[in-house]
């Protein structure tokens, strides 16, 4: 059985009359890259300061390295790096100092190399020198990475960390999150908003929604669950036609016409390979076959209500 590296059991904190997280429940498995998703205002800041004891619940337990995170704070926060919202720096100073000063406050023995060693890892190689406020906004997350490092963690917690990062920006940090898995076997559980991010790079995710756990599971079983929006293009105006052959194929399917060329149904994956192949042997020359369904429309069907 895989080691829990975080249990959350009915999680509640309130601010005043506002009840910011009613019931949250998850499991985050050693080695997981972990997505926790939600909209804006769903409660996952608050349950990841609650994770960090950064403020204390009214309610729930929690539970980090198989202990108590009220009872045993400070043996299993030795064990965890975290990024809330956006890393903060001293811009004034080189991001190795930053790194150094960093490391002294935390209490880690950390040498220069290996500070230089993680600088090139997050990509910063060759700017160790150089002020912070000259760094990019990405430069900043990934020197922020590079500072939940300084003490060898075995959990990376990062709350929104590709928020307000350009396209380039958002790979890079992507990558980064794959290689702490991959390559230093680290366990991470990121918070996000950009659905389509977490689908490609975590293997697990919890929704969360107006403070409740919705779905918790493996990424690629719940996409699998669900049905895909197929687009189809032809080679000539054939959408009436294939639209008929299909319809008889299999009575009652939704399809829609979206041009004479052009259709999209809603489907199930293991229904695909069937479907293209029934539309070649019938003649009907393919241009392109793209599913369409993503971890979005998963999210808005189970969030409506």
């Amino acid at each position: 059985m895989e080691e829990a590296i975080i249990e959350i059991k009915g999680l509640q904190k309130s601010f005043g009359g506002f009840q910011a997280v009613k019931d949250v429940n998850f499991t985050v498995k050693k080695g997981d890259v972990f997505g926790f998703l939600g909209p804006n205002g769903a409660g996952k800041s608050t349950t990841m300061r609650c994770m960090l004891s950064l403020i204390m619940p009214n309610a729930g337990q929690i539970r980090l390295f198989g202990k108590d995170l009220i009872n045993e704070r400070n043996a299993i926060l030795s064990r965890v790096g975290s990024i809330v919202e956006k890393p903060d720096f001293y811009k004034y100073l080189s991001a190795l100092k930053n790194l150094e000063l960093f490391a002294r406050i935390s209490g880690a023995d950390v040498q220069r190399k290996t500070i230089l060693k993680t600088l090139d890892f997050v990509g910063l190689a060759g700017r160790e020198n150089d002020k912070v406020s000259g760094f990019s906004h990405g430069m900043r997350q990934r020197l922020g990475i590079a500072q939940t490092l300084m003490h060898q963690p075995e959990l990376i917690v990062l709350d929104e960390p590709t928020t307000g990062l350009d396209p380039q920006g958002i790979i890079e940090v992507r990558d980064l999150i794959l290689r702490l898995k991959n390559e230093q076997g680290k366990t991470v559980i990121l918070s996000s908003h950009q659905l389509s991010e977490i689908e490609l790079v975590a293997n697990r995710m919890v929704i969360i929604h107006k403070g409740e756990t919705l779905i918790e599971g493996s990424v690629s079983e719940l996409m699998n669950t669900q049905q895909t929006l197929l687009h189809l293009e032809f080679l000539d105006a054939k959408s009436t036609e294939a639209a008929a052959f299909i319809a008889k194929l299999w009575p009652g399917q939704d399809i829609q016409i979206t041009s004479p060329k052009t259709l999209q149904l809603q489907i199930e994956k293991s229904r695909i390979a069937i479907l293209n192949q029934n539309l070649v042997g019938a003649g009907f020359e393919i241009v392109a076959i793209e599913p369409k369904r993503k971890l979005e429309d998963f999210f808005i069907q189970i969030t409506k209500s």
